[in-house]
């Protein structure tokens, strides 16, 4: 019989600023909401070239995304909140992306990952999205032809700190409203 083997590199997630006493801790519903978020991004994966294999190497157990809170893969937008822009868009996945987009639950964020959802990478011709911020809103770039997993993980790492650091009230403000409204979106 083998002994129980405990895992003893567990890392604790610090405590949101707040005030402890014995057995309690007090914080407002801010941080404990933004860290709830950080913690549980659900990924919906909109790969169509070369950076969705590089994604995929991300999810796999050598890199294993599921370690930062986005285990759960989902593959349809009403279940998702973090959108992963992978490849090439051309014009006609335009509408496409943008309907995607609007499906998935609020609130939602989008990271694109590598240089073709970024800025159309090196395809400068009229069939090709010079970037999908031309549709959609978009809150971390992963640059890169294609990212390596490193970078896709740092930039998870980075919409994560945003998440966390995200005002409850971000979402009706007047700013956020406009910037919907700048993509024709209610």
């Amino acid at each position: 019989m083998r002994p129980v083997q405990y895992n003893t590199k567990v890392k604790m997630v610090e405590l949101p600023e707040g005030y402890s006493g014995a057995g309690f801790h007090a914080t407002s519903f801010d941080k404990v909401v933004g860290l709830a978020r950080k913690n549980s991004l659900w990924p919906l994966p909109f790969a169509t070239s070369c950076c969705g294999i590089e994604f995929m190497a991300t999810m796999a157990s050598n890199y294993d995304l599921g370690r930062f809170g986005s285990e759960r893969m989902g593959f349809t937008p009403r279940q998702c909140d973090m959108l992963l822009v992978a490849g090439t868009i051309a014009k006609k996945m335009g509408p496409i992306l943008r309907q995607v987009y609007l499906q998935m639950a609020e609130p939602r964020w989008v990271i694109a990952i590598g240089a073709c959802a970024s800025s159309g990478g090196i395809f400068d011709s009229y069939p090709v999205l010079q970037g999908i911020d031309q549709v959609i809103p978009v809150d971390v770039y992963v640059p890169g032809c294609p990212p390596r997993p490193e970078g896709i993980i740092d930039g998870i790492l980075k919409l994560q700190d945003l998440v966390q650091n995200e005002s409850l009230r971000r979402r009706n403000s007047a700013p956020y409203k406009a910037l919907l409204e700048s993509y024709g979106i209610q």
